[in-house]
């Protein structure tokens, strides 16, 4: 199958050569594709020369910053329209192991819609990261859980790998969440179409090299928008409006409905 690895960046000057040596060595058969916010550092420019040494890299340039979610979302587009089986997220800054990579490819490749990377589920965990980072993360995900009706573990998470027909069947059009936002927003629709999601465990270690793109308005946004998304579930099922996916829980073996 071919995969395509997209690694979104805005001032990843410092990270990004070392981000992608290891993705290349440790997956030499993913082809990677750089999504560049037009970064003020050169990150863009670097990309451009590390891809005219590696047919294998390519670069996408972006007129300027608009989120995680843009960028993403431009990927995924570049990606299916050169006909990739496997589109990949992966960060610059070397929080997510490219070494562990494999295993999520693997769940694809066994039949999984969205392979996760998760930090919640047993065997994941994270390195030098703040309590309150953890404590940020651990609640955004119970809260998302609670309020969505997933059972995702890790559904902020940002380590993922998306089967081509999974994209296929979101309608990619009509996202505009960024940050934390982006990630619940499309695990959702994925469990809400009823598709095979599967979490790996994964070790997340916090970055070494440049600034974290976190911030607390990307934390309330994504907040108020899953506060919105669940509340206008419960309002649609009450009323009827919508007919139920049935979603099956890979741990527990359980099946349980929600609304598409």
């Amino acid at each position: 199958m071919r995969v395509l690895t997209i690694i979104p960046t805005y001032n990843e000057l410092e990270s990004l050569p070392k981000t992608l040596g290891r993705l290349r060595t440790a997956v030499p058969g993913s082809d990677v594709l750089v999504v560049d916010d037009n970064s003020p550092d050169g990150t863009g420019q670097l990309a451009d020369r590390l891809a005219a040494e590696d047919s294998q890299v390519h670069v996408l340039h972006r007129a300027g910053k608009a989120g995680l979610g843009a960028a993403y979302i431009a990927g995924f587009k570049w990606g299916l329209d050169a006909g990739y089986d496997i589109l990949v997220e992966m960060d610059a800054d070397g929080s997510h192991q490219p070494e562990q990579l494999p295993q999520l490819l693997e769940a694809v490749e066994q039949g999984a819609d969205l392979a996760m990377g998760s930090r919640w589920v047993p065997g994941g965990s994270v390195v030098n990261w703040p309590l309150y980072r953890q404590a940020i993360s651990r609640v955004g995900s119970t809260y998302a859980r609670i309020m969505l009706g997933v059972k995702i573990k890790d559904v902020t998470g940002g380590f993922r790998a998306f089967r081509r027909s999974t994209l296929e069947k979101l309608n990619l059009d009509t996202v505009d969440s960024v940050g934390y936002g982006f990630q619940v927003d499309l695990a959702w629709r994925v469990a809400k179409l009823g598709l095979t999601i599967v979490e790996r465990p994964i070790t997340f270690v916090e970055r070494e090299l440049g600034a974290s793109k976190m911030s607390g308005n990307i934390v309330v946004e994504a907040m108020i928008n899953v506060t919105k998304w669940g509340l206008t579930a419960r309002w649609n099922t009450l009323t009827g409006k919508l007919p139920r996916n049935k979603v099956t829980d890979r741990f527990t073996g359980k099946s349980t409905s929600t609304k598409a």
